[in-house]
């Protein structure tokens, strides 16, 4: 009784520590989104340049992606949707200037110093 018990207990901390594992990834991968947005928004775009994945900014330099993202329609009000945490991504519906809305998905990457979620790719 006293091994079923504690191989009961042990499974069920497993558990517990999975589904708050699960939630931490969708916490973090809503608020990383919520700030890329919120900074397109503010027109901060080295504040969202942060945001970017170290792979996304190899690709980008911070002038050119804040030459390009200055050029485009500006991003006038977002809502993140929920985290898928087995393809790390997150819809948002976005809304431009001139009242034109888009469903963008975010693609989300850790970063392998901090372990932290980035933005690795906007579609």
């Amino acid at each position: 009784l006293a091994v079923l018990l504690c191989c009961g207990g042990g499974g069920s901390a497993v558990v517990g520590l999975a589904v708050s594992g699960v939630q931490a990834v969708r916490e973090q991968g809503r608020t990383v989104s919520t700030d890329y947005y919120q900074a397109l928004v503010d027109r901060n775009f080295g504040q969202a340049y942060d945001q970017l994945c170290d792979d996304a900014q190899r690709r980008e330099s911070q002038p050119d992606f804040e030459s390009r993202v200055a050029a485009e329609p500006q991003v006038t009000a977002y809502r993140v949707g929920d985290v898928d945490t087995n393809n790390l991504t997150v819809p948002v519906d976005v809304m431009l200037e001139g009242g034109r809305r888009e469903r963008q998905q975010v693609i989300l990457g850790q970063d392998p110093q901090t372990g932290g979620l980035e933005v690795c790719g906007i579609n």
